[in-house]
Order: structure tokens, then sequence, then C-alpha cells
């Protein structure tokens, strides 16, 4: 079973970014590390001077690097960019949206969260395009991944453990406006916050998350299983989605949680340590509300 690091989603600085990932070279359990701006077009400047180092230090350190492409497409510059990451021959693309889809037909490549993988049928028509691995969307169940993976058992299926799950993303940018300015003049003010910035609803209760173009839940999925089960319902890796915390940590427990040298419970009480400001969810994983937390050993005092 593999574990597999998702781009980061949020702003950080070029120091930031690029120490982030020489840590997760040196340190963290991963097999699989999917890099590149996949939000904002606008952020590419902060990674680009860092990214060919980075990719160089993660892969001496025997991590698979995959590119990821942009999420929305909206501006020729944008499509500029789709068209010269599917032009990748040495590492797998990792497409996020329907236009990346386009240009890498023919080709082996990744598909990732962003793009609505729902049912079996649209998965045997991504593998027909060429797709040898999917990141499934957050949100289906457990059920779900289940029927996909008897159904396409040729692809590699992975299934979004770990992060807040990234539920939408707009040409416009709300992050911007909330803070009294504009997509075109944001002067990246996403930047200020490196987890998201909170929405709450009318009473006052945390709801959402924005970053930048992007809406992300609040509450952070943890899915928490040892390898048998996840080798049971035929999913090959699980993602980890970067988030303001001690992301090794959280690679480590998710590590030793498949290697079935701690127990879901233990894991689960080290998470909360690792990433003790935001609750963790996994309700769409049991086909009830995304944000709920199922506690399937209700009588382990650690899930209270």
């Amino acid at each position: 079973m593999k574990l597999t690091l998702g781009p980061l989603q949020y702003l950080w600085s070029s120091e930031r970014w690029r120490d982030f990932y020489y840590e997760i070279a040196d340190e963290a359990p991963v097999d699989v590390v999917v890099i590149g701006e996949t939000i904002c077009s606008k952020r590419l400047h902060f990674m680009e001077s860092e990214l060919a180092f980075v990719i160089e230090r993660l892969e001496a350190a025997g991590k698979e690097v995959r590119l990821s492409t942009l999420a929305l497409v909206t501006l020729e510059r944008e499509a500029n960019y789709q068209r010269a990451i599917a032009q990748e021959d040495i590492r797998l693309v990792e497409a996020n949206d329907l236009s990346a889809l386009h240009l890498l037909r023919g080709r082996p490549h990744a598909v990732g969260p962003f793009v609505n993988v729902y049912n079996a049928a649209a998965a045997r028509v991504l593998a027909s395009n060429g797709a040898t691995a999917i990141c499934l969307p957050p949100e289906l169940p457990a059920s779900s991944v289940t029927t996909i993976a008897r159904t396409c058992p040729d692809l590699d299926l992975e299934v979004f453990a770990f992060g807040r799950m990234p539920l939408a993303i707009s040409a416009r940018c709300a992050h911007a406006r909330s803070k009294g300015r504009t997509k075109d003049n944001c002067q990246f003010v996403c930047q200020e916050d490196p987890d998201g910035i909170t929405v709450n609803t009318i009473s006052g209760q945390p709801f959402l998350a924005l970053n930048g173009v992007q809406t992300l839940s609040h509450t952070c999925q943890a899915l928490l299983e040892h390898s048998g089960a996840w080798t049971t319902l035929g999913v090959s890796s699980l993602r980890l989605s970067p988030q303001t915390c001690d992301m090794v940590e959280v690679s480590r427990i998710f590590r030793r949680v498949l290697n079935g040298d701690i127990e879901p419970p233990q894991a689960l009480a080290r998470l909360r340590e690792a990433y003790p400001d935001i609750p963790l969810s996994n309700g769409f994983y049991h086909g009830k509300t995304g944000a709920e937390w199922v506690a399937r050993l209700r009588n382990a005092k650690d899930l209270a």
C-alpha cells in the first residue's frame, strides 16, 4: 500500500515551500509526491525558482515525483501552461482538469481528485484515455470505491485519506474579495492564511475554508484503516494532502497504521495531536454528512 503526498494547495513563501519538500524528501515515509501549482496560476512564480531543486531532492530520496496540472483553466497563459506540463515525458502528469485529459490522451497519466469520477463508467472512460492511476474524489463512500475497483482492476486507485477536502473551485476569488480586494489586484492576500481562511455560518459555526479561488471543507478528512482493509476494497494508495501541521508526523502515523504497528484508535489520538485545531471527519466515507465523525469502535476510549 503506497502513500501519496498530494500537491500543496495553499500559497506559502518560496522558502517555506522549498523547505517543506526538502523535509518530506528526507524524513517522510511517502512513496509518491505530486508537485506543482494546482489552484491559482498567479502563484506559479513562488515555486518556479525552486522547482527543479525540489524535484531533484525528492527523487534522490527515492520518491516518485508526479507533476500536477491546474484544476481550472480560464486564461490563454493558463492553457499554455497546461500544454507545457502535458509535454513532460519523464514523469507522470496528474490531470486535474478536463483540458489536461485532452492533452494527455493516449499516454500514461494520473487523474487527480478535482476530476469528478463518481462511478465505474467514468473510470473506464478515463482508463481508455490512458489513465493508469486515479485519486477518487473525497466525497465518495466506501461502497462506490469498491464498485469502481471491482470494475477497473487494472487501475491504481487512490483514496483521499487526510486533509481538508477540495469541494469547489471558481473563476472568481472569494478569498481576495473577503479582504476587500479583487482577483486581478489580490496582492497575494491568500498568503496571509497558509491553511485557508475559515468561513462561518450565520450562527457563527465554522463551515468551510477559502483558499484563493478554492473552497475546502472546514474539517479534515481522516481515514485510518489497516492495509488489509484497503486492499480488500481494491485501493492501492492513500493520499495525504498537505496542511499547516507536521506532515512528516502525519505520514508516519499513516505508515504505522498500514504496517499494523499501531491500531486506528491510537493513530487517531496521535493525529489529533499533530493537527489539533481542526476537527477530523470521515462522514463521506461512511455515506454520511461529510463533516461528521463516525466512530467505528464506539467503546474505545481514544475515540471519545
